[in-house]
């Protein structure tokens, strides 16, 4: 598919069937560096976004650089509209819905408020490793920041830049609920796994894949986009494949990602190990739903503060 690095498919243009016109190519290819300099030649000047995409390193303007859409498309009449490009800042400010492993809109059951609601709470922080606060909400860390669950009120607030936000993120609540019912008085045995290790492996197939597809896509060529991404969620550098990274989603569920970049003679690959004692604490659709979080906030490559959007 001939793509250039504004993201435009030049081979579905009758112009390129034609001949006429050829395609830019990605800011990391042959053919980006020849259009360039042919630019630069015949019009005194290259395209501004193919010269950025070059300079930086970014295959796909759209799928790769997290400033898009900047200026360089704004300030010029092509490729896209104002329409479009307000509508890519909107959407990129939004999560992506959260959804069951039946492709439901997600629901958090009332129960599990009323079930914690009753509970010990000096039980629930010793078995789960978290702590509350003066007030007796519940601390739950939480990547890089920390979770904080008003029992009263049923709702979840995300530390950030010194203060708490209000948090609307059904997989999120849901997962932090379950984490504080079902987690074990179990440690952490540093024995990795990997999805087919766990005993409901069979879970993981068809419909239910762990969402690993969309991390090769964009960081199969890209590994220091993987370790910024990575790095903005807290991810602790680990020395497994050509890039790894351990992330905390709460005390006791490490999850690790790692990638192997792709070359003349392999494809890209991207893998998730869990630490052995996950199952003690998670059923198998809690663990897709923490390996989904996980990836989106990877592919969004702003940190937790995604969560909330603008919007």
């Amino acid at each position: 598919m001939a793509t250039g690095a504004c993201g435009i498919n030049c081979s579905v243009c009758r112009l390129n069937l034609l001949g006429v016109c050829g395609s830019c190519g990605s800011g990391r290819s042959v053919e980006g560096a020849r259009k360039k300099a042919d630019m630069e030649r015949i019009l005194g000047a290259p395209c501004p976004i193919l010269a950025c995409a070059i300079e930086r390193e970014v295959e796909y303007c759209p799928r790769d650089c997290g400033e898009f859409p900047c200026s360089r498309f704004k300030e010029s009449l092509y490729p896209y509209s104002e329409g479009y490009l307000a509508m890519q800042e909107r959407r990129r400010k939004q999560p992506p819905k959260s959804r069951s492993p039946l492709g439901e809109l997600l629901k958090v059951p009332e129960e599990y408020w009323e079930e914690i609601s009753a509970a010990d709470p000096q039980e629930i922080c010793s078995r789960t490793l978290i702590s509350l606060s003066s007030q007796g909400e519940f601390l739950l860390p939480f990547l890089d920041t920390f979770i904080l669950m008003d029992l009263r009120e049923r709702k979840i607030s995300l530390q950030f830049g010194g203060g708490w936000r209000p948090l609307q993120h059904p997989l999120v609540e849901l997962l932090a609920l379950v984490y504080l019912l079902h987690a074990k008085d179990q440690p952490v045995t540093k024995r990795l796994i990997g999805v087919q290790e766990l005993k409901t492996s069979h879970f993981f197939t068809g419909p239910h894949e762990l969402k690993l597809k969309p991390i090769v896509e964009r960081f199969g060529n890209d590994l220091n986009g993987f370790r910024v991404a990575s790095e903005r969620l807290g991810g602790e550098s680990v020395a497994l494949a050509d890039a790894a990274y351990m992330f905390r989603l709460f005390p006791r569920i490490p999850i690790y990602y790692l990638l192997w970049q792709g070359d003349e003679e392999f494809r890209p690959e991207a893998k998730v190990l869990f630490d052995k004692s996950i199952e003690h604490h998670f059923a198998a659709d809690a663990i897709w739903g923490s390996v989904n979080l996980i990836s989106d906030l990877l592919l969004m490559g702003k940190g937790v503060e995604v969560l909330w959007g603008d919007g």
